[in-house]
């Protein structure tokens, strides 16, 4: 018999990482947020870095910033977390833009504003939004694409403090972030406007989460509705109900609200204030379900229908059963059109209802699209006016199958039967005429406009980015504005003609394993355009893996990836372990070429090797 103590359980080692140096910060546009000083790699050695590849137009990219939140304020004396603005649109290439969006959205960290994606490149950073940890020694050890990362990102960054102190290689203390000066005015980056059956308009004080009603002059404050950040959270979209009440897409808290103006109460009618994800439910008793960031919302057809921004689909409120439900769209990024249930969306922002007609501006298409009652049938279909997808944009006028929009939040019915968009990133408020099938320009010069409303004879806009809303008389003849078109701006990856590996890098963060209680835990989704550019490999699979067969006739193109894993912590003790969706969207532009690539990875979370 041996009674000698058991030898201690030896620490786990500590996990190998690639030792790849991080590359230099750098930007055309300077740095925000850090009262003027440029900062270095150099300037954050010994603190946990977090630099987050981001860019305002994309709804993924807001969440990502609100999840960062709480890691940000708990972990503020070793951790700094780094925006790179990388902009998608010309517009988002405008320093004054990204100034603006850093304020709107409440960043609280320092900014690099890098308008030629150089820092982009430098990481081969593929999707927006996409996050690189740095250790206090200046080597990425980790990166993630999309949502859904922060408890991953918060284990390792208690890893890297833990192992950092123990080497003395981790510096506490205050970050580099220095707040701006506040800037005051009546209205901050307000959203959208309705017109109340009083005559007064209600506006959505977007960053100061209230509500504003305005006397008819459109400035005078009548009274403003929820202390800041205490009702609301970035409210946006409002819809009048026939009652008089305005239902209220209450974007950040993921829900709906329903203001009273006769007694000024507010009350939540729709979402539990958890953001929706994939397997979650899609319909049943409203206070029951998550949504995801509802940007705006109309009265149509005896529903409030709802642009759920954040999984890119329609969705209805009924208030007779109080129960909210799936209309259109199947959380794939992009535009097709069709049956309701089977049409992709891109971020939809804005609606405006006819009597036949809900028109949708489908912002990351750069679309005009609208829902009407399938004729063959009870339900519904989607159609599109303007727009060809998530690359092409820009300002052009005329046949509406060849004229462009810049990123539109905001549609308005108009009184003869047209719409007008408000064309946010070209500064421009538009009209589609239904009757001729043309797009004109009907005003320039405007700051951002997010929304529109008819007030008698006049046309009252929202102009976001000036604070404030302002009246047009509707003119009889069109702006004439000199036609502009534009391509995002991503370099192609050069591929090689004939098969090409497509493989989607995830490792599940530590302390998770793959949920494979119910069967595959993974989903890969891979289309095309133009769609002639795959012979095969496009379609729906499990694994993160596919081989795919190029078209050597199609010279370049586009490819849509979609993946998605589930993981769960491994703890064999509890029985309900949390799960965790990480899910992204890629459109690679890829040109054929001879000596390119036979292998194109993506990666989800982890490291390539």
């Amino acid at each position: 018999m041996n009674d000698a103590a058991p030898a201690p359980t030896p620490a786990p080692a500590p996990r190998k990482r690639a030792r790849v140096r991080a590359p230099e910060l750098i930007g055309k546009g300077g740095w925000l947020n850090t009262g003027g000083k440029d900062l270095t790699l150099a300037d954050l050695r010994g603190k946990c870095v977090v630099v987050d590849f981001w860019t305002f137009c994309c709804i993924n990219c807001l969440h990502v910033l609100d999840e960062l939140r709480e890691l940000e304020e708990k972990h503020r004396d070793t951790l700094v977390i780094v925006g790179v603005h990388s902009p998608k649109f010309v517009h988002e290439a405008e320093h004054q833009a990204v100034v603006d969006a850093v304020e709107r959205y409440e960043v609280h960290h320092p900014v690099l504003d890098d308008p030629e994606l150089a820092t982009w490149k430098q990481y081969a950073v593929r999707a927006w939004p996409t996050l690189v940890v740095i250790d206090p020694e200046g080597y990425v050890v980790a990166q993630h694409a999309g949502e859904g990362h922060a408890n991953a990102i918060r284990a390792l960054v208690e890893e890297l403090e833990a192992e950092h102190e123990a080497k003395g290689t981790l510096r506490r203390g205050d970050g580099p972030y220095v707040p701006p000066e506040p800037v005051a005015t009546d209205l901050r980056f307000p959203g959208k406007a309705v017109l109340l059956p009083s005559g007064n308009l209600l506006v959505s004080d977007t960053t100061r989460h209230q509500l504003v009603e305005l006397e008819p002059d459109g400035e005078t404050v009548v009274r403003r509705i929820g202390a800041e950040g205490e009702v609301f959270r970035e409210p946006q979209g409002l819809a009048v109900l026939p009652e008089g009440k305005v239902v209220v897409a209450d974007t950040v808290h993921h829900a709906l609200g329903l203001f009273d103006p006769a007694t000024g109460t507010v009350e939540r009618i729709a979402g539990t204030g958890r953001q929706w994800w994939q397997g979650s439910p899609t319909s049943g008793p409203a206070l029951d379900v998550d949504l995801s960031s509802p940007w705006d919302v109309a009265w149509w057809q005896g529903k409030v229908w709802i642009a759920m921004a954040g999984v890119h689909q329609i969705w209805t409120y009924d208030p007779e059963t109080r129960t909210v439900e799936v209309a259109a769209g199947t959380t794939n990024e992009g535009l097709v059109d069709g049956p309701a249930a089977e049409a992709w969306f891109a971020q939809p922002s804005g609606l405006a209802a006819t009597a036949d007609r809900l028109w949708v501006a489908d912002s990351e298409t750069s679309a005009l699209r609208w829902i009407e009652r399938d004729g063959d049938g009870d339900g519904y279909v989607v159609r599109t006016a303007v727009g060809t997808g998530l690359f092409d944009f820009g300002h052009r006028d005329g046949a509406a199958d060849q004229a462009l929009l810049q990123h539109p939040l905001g549609v308005t019915a108009l009184p003869d039967g047209s719409v007008a968009v408000s064309d946010t990133y070209n500064h421009a408020l538009r009209r589609f005429d239904p009757a001729s099938g043309e797009v004109t320009t009907l005003a320039t010069d405007l700051r951002e406009p997010s929304d529109a409303v008819v007030v008698g004879e006049d046309v009252v806009v929202v102009e976001s980015a000036r604070h404030r809303l302002t009246r047009l008389r509707l003119p009889e003849e069109a702006v004439q504005v000199e036609s502009v078109a534009h391509r995002t701006q991503r370099e192609a990856t050069d591929v090689a003609p004939g098969r090409l590996r497509l493989d989607v890098v995830f490792q599940a963060p530590k302390g998770q394993k793959l949920d494979e209680r119910y069967g595959p835990s993974t989903r890969l989704l891979v289309s095309s355009t133009p769609p002639e550019l795959l012979l095969s490999g496009e379609g729906k699979g499990t694994d993160l893996f596919r081989e795919l067969e190029l078209n050597p006739e199609v010279t370049e193109g586009v490819l849509h990836v979609s993946a998605m894993a589930a993981s769960c912590d491994d703890d064999p003790e509890n029985e309900y372990p949390a799960c965790h969706v990480h899910q992204q969207d890629w459109g690679v532009p890829v040109r054929i070429a001879e000596g390119g690539a036979a292998r194109l990875p993506l990666i989800l979370a982890g490291m390539d090797a």
